[in-house]
Formats: C-alpha cells, structure tokens, sequence
C-alpha cells in the first residue's frame, strides 16, 4: 500500500457514495460527519465560479450542479479542485493507479499552509494521516 511508503495510516470512511465528501470532512474537521456541510460548500464554491469548472464537466453544467448537490453521489476530480479553491488548501491525493501515484490539487488562492491527504483506492476515497501514525507510535 502507498500510504506505507508515505509513512501515513489509512482511517476508512463509509463508503455509501459521501467517501470524498466524509474524506475531506475528516481532514477539515476531523471527523466525517460533517460530509454533508462540506458537500454544500463544494457545491457553493462550484456555483460561484463555473467559469472556472464548466469545460472540465461531462454534462450540462446546471445538470452536474443538481447532481453534486445530492447525498451519495460521489465526488471526482472537479469537486476536488472546488474543494481546494474553497477552503484554500493544497489537497494531497495519493491514487491506486499504476503511472500517477501522486496528485497534487492546489487552490486558486492559497488560504493555508496546511495540506490535505486523501487516498482514492478504486474510486474510493479514504482519509489519511501522519497524525494518526504519530499518535499510535506515542509521539506527539
């Protein structure tokens, strides 16, 4: 496993189409609880800006809104980046994909120093942390 390498430990979220959003939630506000409030400002930011995401969308833009606004539909790369661009922290990605172990999603504008960590195992999101290594190893 990659998260290994990195020297992160994997906390798995509830897969029932909310794992980005539970992901993220975790990372934001650690816990995953909170998927739906960040749902809603992934949606916000992606309705304020569609200049930016439109032409990165496979539907009518109107169309993919509805869709991201509802609960369990699963997030991809655009709510992502509208992730990042919302709260303005690079986002972390470490994928199961064999050529592109490593994404790096950073924000229009930069509000934080501090970087999210997901792992996306076939199209699941889990989050992840060094933190938690720490804790479990008696550092902190």
């Amino acid at each position: 496993m990659r998260e290994y390498v990195y020297e992160l430990v994997e906390f798995k979220v509830q897969g029932d189409g909310n794992c980005q959003f539970r992901a993220l939630s975790d990372q934001f506000y650690r816990t995953p609880e909170h998927h739906k409030f960040v749902r809603q400002q992934v949606v916000n930011q992606l309705k304020s800006c569609p200049e930016i995401y439109d032409g990165y969308v496979p539907m009518a833009y109107h169309d993919y809104l509805n869709k991201m606004s509802k609960n369990g539909e699963w997030g991809d790369h655009v709510t992502l980046q509208a992730a990042s661009d919302s709260y303005g922290v690079k986002i972390l990605v470490i994928t199961s994909f064999r050529d592109t172990c490593y994404i790096e999603i950073l924000p229009t504008i930069q509000k934080s120093e501090r970087d999210i960590t997901a792992v996306e195992m076939k199209k699941k999101y889990l989050a992840i942390s060094n933190e938690q290594l720490e804790s479990q190893d008696g550092y902190q």
